[in-house]
């Protein structure tokens, strides 16, 4: 049985086209409510997987769009979803069950994946008699808090270190 990975993605780009990658996520779940199995769209290889599964989207959030994929995320789809539409992306994805926590950027044809790695996860711990992360000298209920800083900061890093290689 699969280990599944969350994921959020929301798409950047005029809002016609925000609509049409609207209707093929919504195409995507109806299909899979009456197949019981993963969608793709059509356009993509289906041979890669990446498979969407529980796709779900707010018709009040544009453009932000959340579903599962088996064990890891599948950012190869998202990218080729994106450069069908020619829009931008930004896709957050974590499974927990193998330390999978990032975040991937596609803007201007370019993709980067930015996520954490063994020596981040070490960074913080948990005390079972507290029922407590420890993390920089705070306690803290969920790791969740400390994961997204410990993303923030890997994301500012690489963002500082595509600006020091443009000067």
């Amino acid at each position: 049985m699969a280990n599944w990975c969350s994921n959020t993605v929301v798409f950047e780009g005029n809002s016609e086209t925000i609509e049409q990658i609207k209707w093929l996520f919504q195409a995507m779940a109806e299909k899979e409510q009456e197949e019981q199995k993963g969608q793709l769209p059509e356009f993509v290889n289906q041979y890669n997987g990446g498979f969407f599964f529980d796709l779900y989207f707010d018709n009040d959030e544009t453009g932000v769009f959340q579903y599962q994929t088996r064990w890891s995320p599948n950012i190869e789809i998202i990218q080729e979803i994106a450069e069908y539409y020619k829009v931008d992306f930004v896709q957050d994805y974590e499974e927990m069950g193998n330390l999978i926590y990032g975040q991937a950027i596609h803007h201007n044809g370019i993709l980067q994946d930015i996520y954490l790695e063994d020596e981040d996860f070490e960074q913080y711990e948990y005390d079972e008699e507290t029922d407590c992360y420890h993390f920089e000298d705070k306690e803290y209920e969920s790791d969740s808090e400390i994961l997204e800083l410990l993303l923030e900061r890997k994301v500012k890093n690489q963002f500082n270190v595509i600006k020091n290689q443009e000067l």
